[in-house]
């Protein structure tokens, strides 16, 4: 008996990963705003967004169709519709291949031809070279395969001015050393779900303590990069405190997991690093618009 069509609407929905491809979009945006001074053409703002937004959800759609297999093993992904095998392959491939085309297509055409290089660049390394290759074959996968992650703001930028500048670059290095400490501390508590999958992450090739360390001086070098955006007067200093007061409460998470761990700190430790991306990039737009008139 065929589905209703809420019912399969809502299973294509899942696959996109809302919350993940939220994120984002959110960074993107801040990349479109900062870009500018003043407010931006927000035909612009939305075209791009758009397009974004769909490449990113048919990467997301691509990586369940790659690791279906994986996410059936995985308490954490075996409700995806892919895993339970509630769409077939080829349904998912084609969905993934018609977002990836229409958002690539926009902004093409709307935005600029930089922007979708760099964006379906972004799909490329990582629904293939992240999912496929290094996912499967290293512990360092985060950590290579997190440049793609950190691209949002990049797409931003070269929206709105057509080419990538440093400020961008420094946005991009904050995701990136942002990234290992985020999902080390979510494979620490999903360690045994990783070691059934197969997958060498970090804490199942080297074990806690080691990965606990790794976390603990990313937090550090972290907290360094975050203060890059005030050193080369991207900001002022209200993002400044702001970057000061979530680096040492992320650097004290860091400590806290290394010195004494618990699976309840590790789910903190997880839970506060998509607070602190999240106010970090908000902290930034504040400044950008606040400032002058404070």
């Amino acid at each position: 008996m065929p589905l209703p069509r809420s019912s399969r609407l809502r299973q294509f929905h899942a696959l996109t990963k809302p919350r993940v491809v939220q994120l984002i979009v959110f960074c993107a945006v801040i990349g479109m705003l900062l870009a500018v001074p003043g407010w931006p053409d927000w035909r612009l703002v939305l075209a791009a967004t758009a397009g974004i937004w769909l490449v990113a959800a048919a990467a997301a759609a691509f990586n369940c169709l790659v690791e279906q297999h994986i996410d059936a093993r995985m308490a954490r992904t075996a409700w995806r519709p892919t895993a339970k095998g509630e769409l077939s392959r080829r349904m998912t491939l084609a969905f993934s291949a018609v977002l990836c085309a229409l958002g690539s297509a926009i902004l093409y055409a709307w935005v600029n031809p930089l922007t979708m290089w760099l964006t379906f660049a972004t799909f490329v390394g990582y629904a293939m070279v992240y999912t496929v290759l290094l996912k499967p074959a290293t512990p360092q996968n985060i950590v290579i395969g997190g440049a793609s992650g950190a691209m949002p703001p990049v797409l931003g930028w070269a929206a709105m001015r057509g080419e990538v500048g440093p400020e961008a670059l420094v946005l991009c290095l904050i995701i990136f050393l942002w990234t290992p400490p985020h999902f080390w501390a979510l494979a620490l508590y999903r360690v045994e779900d990783y070691r059934r999958a197969g997958l060498p992450m970090l804490p199942v090739t080297h074990g806690s303590e080691f990965t606990r360390l790794q976390v603990f001086l990313y937090t550090l070098v972290l907290f360094a990069a975050t203060l890059l955006p005030y050193l080369i007067g991207m900001s002022g200093l209200l993002y400044l405190v702001a970057a000061v007061l979530l680096g040492a409460r992320f650097t004290a998470y860091g400590w806290q997991l290394w010195r004494d761990y618990s699976d309840t700190l590790a789910r903190r430790t997880f839970r506060f690093s998509i607070v602190h991306l999240s106010l970090l990039f908000a902290a930034l737009l504040a400044d950008h618009y606040l400032l002058p008139w404070l």
